[in-house]
């Protein structure tokens, strides 16, 4: 049986994601509640929204919700119990979600570069043109206008000189 999500959410009290669904053979529109249990504000998102896409009972349903979707859902219940409001959670989750172009990447550990490029790749197939799309174009020529002088860079000048 397959199951096509079409929307999820989550409920603060008590604490439970909730998805509306359509079976693919029918066309009749439900709803299942999966209660969130043992979670803190102390608890990690990730593996909880990890746990929750892998578990028997749940697994079918949540085929058409992304884990990220489930992890961000996490992070709102995590900031409600922790005493803030939906306004700053959403807030947080905004800020963590946005790459700084300044932010210097080879200082961050292994989990916070793999969340980090989890969100690039996000962006990149969101924006990635598909042969699929109506605004495909194959071979795409871009001219750079030349008016302007180029820059010579330092590096360049002193290694000819060696040479």
């Amino acid at each position: 049986m397959t199951y096509i999500a079409k929307k999820c959410g989550i409920c603060f009290q008590p604490p439970a994601i909730i998805l509306i669904y359509k079976e693919e053979d029918k066309d009749k529109t439900r709803q299942r509640i999966m209660p969130i249990r043992n979670f803190s504000k102390f608890s990690d998102c990730s593996r909880a929204a990890e746990q929750l896409k892998n578990n028997p009972r749940h697994k079918a349903y949540l085929e058409g919700v992304s884990l990220r979707q489930l992890e961000k859902f996490y992070g709102l219940l995590k900031g409600h119990l922790g005493g803030q409001s939906l306004a700053e959670s959403l807030e947080q989750i905004r800020q963590e979600e946005t790459i700084d172009p300044e932010e210097d990447m080879n200082k961050l550990d292994d989990k916070e570069l793999a969340k980090r490029k989890s969100i690039m790749d996000e962006l990149f197939e969101k924006n990635r043109k598909k042969k699929d799309d109506p605004d495909f174009v194959y071979n795409v020529e871009v001219e750079f206008p030349q008016d302007e002088q180029l820059e010579s860079c330092g590096w360049d000048v002193e290694s000819d000189e060696e040479i």
